[in-house]
């Protein structure tokens, strides 16, 4: 079934690779089957229609959601960043927008990050 979200915060810069990469491993850290489990990737709506998030998007044949700064911030997530919230107006994007995603469904993975993108990924509720 497919019921995980996943929230991504990328820098300008990041490619699609880097994208792919980053959730490859959120998935094996999780022990989780990305073919079956996939649902849909989260992030903040104005970077919701960059390439690098819509071809990795592509290669599980999924959506992505963006959501606005102001929805994430009122997130309560484990790991807020003050500089996340500087550039972006939110302390976190990829946990809020896991959870935003997941319909305020539980975080199962919190935040990880390299190589300029943060992901992090929570089962979406009914």
């Amino acid at each position: 079934m497919a019921d995980i979200c996943v929230g991504i915060g990328f820098r300008a810069g990041a490619g699609g690779d880097d994208i792919v990469a980053a959730v490859r491993q959120l998935l094996a850290s999780a022990k989780l089957d990305s073919d079956a489990s996939l649902r849909c990737f989260c992030t903040l709506d104005r970077k919701a229609s960059e390439p690098a998030v819509l071809g990795a998007a592509a290669v599980w044949g999924i959506p992505v959601l963006g959501f606005g700064a102001g929805d994430l911030a009122r997130v309560t997530v484990p790991n807020p960043s003050n500089r996340v919230r500087a550039e972006t107006g939110s302390p976190s994007v990829a946990e809020a927008a896991a959870v935003l995603g997941a319909r305020g469904g539980p975080l199962i993975v919190t935040k990880s990050s390299g190589n300029g993108v943060a992901v992090a990924a929570a089962r979406r509720v009914p």
